[in-house]
């Protein structure tokens, strides 16, 4: 674990130095929004689109890996949601916390990070959990709030759900690439080392983006962030685990890969859909700030865990 501990540690000492950042004010909340566009839209898009057109559909697609990680994935949303209810929480409330227990950060941490420490390789796996996140839990937090307040599920929630899916940079990025490595069309040159130029900001940035807007967020609700975190960390990357490994069984290096993502701290977007809808702000902000900390510990043992080399 030592090795591994010492080979991730770079990764959370830029996140690290982009909230001392923050905290210092040295980079204010509108400079960390603004590079946190710039990730977004630019870097990551470049450098998803960039594996992406590197991919083969039939290396990439693998329904075992897909059926066990949402097999994992929803097991965990339900037991958060259980909690919830039992808690006497709201509809969207409840939605919210569940969504906190399962969707890991893994566009502005996971994929820069994997693909350093297990390769290339681990591209394919990391794309289908993060396509599965957005499509399938990204989708249902839009249907559980807007039906519990409008009663139903209408043409504008799906409205809804079928343009946010459109205009994500991530999706987009992807399905770009896949498309254009199903067309079998070679990047030209100059192209490719523009793309290699401008996603190479995407690490450092997003880590560092991550780090600056941790800075910002103020830790209430200990306990509750806690058991977010508990359930995100820990339940996560164990019920996967037996998705990916007895249940629907895939190769050992994918089945690593697709838990050590399902370890990843609670994801950033989430605070953006909390403040969008104005549910449970505080709390989304406590659980993504207690989880990145400890995931300081907990992803090399979780990495350490399923992964020889």
């Amino acid at each position: 674990m030592l090795d591994v501990f010492l080979r991730t540690l770079p990764f959370f000492a830029i996140i690290g130095l982009g909230y001392l950042a923050g905290r210092t004010r040295f980079f204010s909340e509108e400079a960390t929004a603004y590079l946190t566009k710039f990730v977004f839209f630019f870097a990551l898009s470049a450098m998803l689109f960039r594996f992406s057109a590197n991919l083969r559909m039939g290396e990439v697609f693998d329904g075992r890996l897909i059926a066990g990680y949402l097999w994992g994935t929803a097991v965990v949303y339900l037991i958060a949601t259980g909690v919830a209810l039992w808690r006497n929480l709201d509809i969207p409330t409840t939605a919210v916390e569940a969504q906190c227990a399962v969707i890991a950060n893994s566009g502005f941490l996971g994929l820069p990070m994997f693909v350093l420490l297990f390769g290339e390789a681990a591209i394919g796996p990391v794309v289908l959990t993060l396509a599965t996140d957005l499509i399938v839990f990204s989708s249902l937090i839009v249907i559980l709030i807007n039906g519990s307040r409008d009663g139903r599920v209408g043409w504008r929630t799906l409205r809804t759900i079928g343009l946010g899916l459109v205009r994500n940079p991530m999706i987009l990025s992807i399905s770009l690439g896949l498309t254009w490595s199903a067309l079998a069309l070679p990047i030209p040159t100059p192209v490719d080392e523009f793309l290699v130029i401008l996603g190479g900001a995407a690490t450092p940035g997003a880590l560092f983006a991550i780090g600056a807007s941790l800075s910002v967020k103020s830790a209430e609700r200990i306990e509750l962030a806690g058991w977010l975190s508990f359930a995100k960390l820990v339940l996560h990357p164990i019920f996967v685990a037996i998705g990916v490994i007895w249940l629907f069984p895939i190769d050992a290096f994918s089945a690593a890969v697709v838990v050590s993502a399902a370890a990843l701290p609670v994801a950033g977007n989430i605070f953006m859909l909390a403040q969008h809808y104005g549910v449970a702000v505080q709390r989304v902000s406590t659980a993504i700030l207690i989880s990145t900390a400890a995931s300081i510990l907990t992803v090399p043992a979780v990495i350490s865990w399923v992964y020889s080399p």
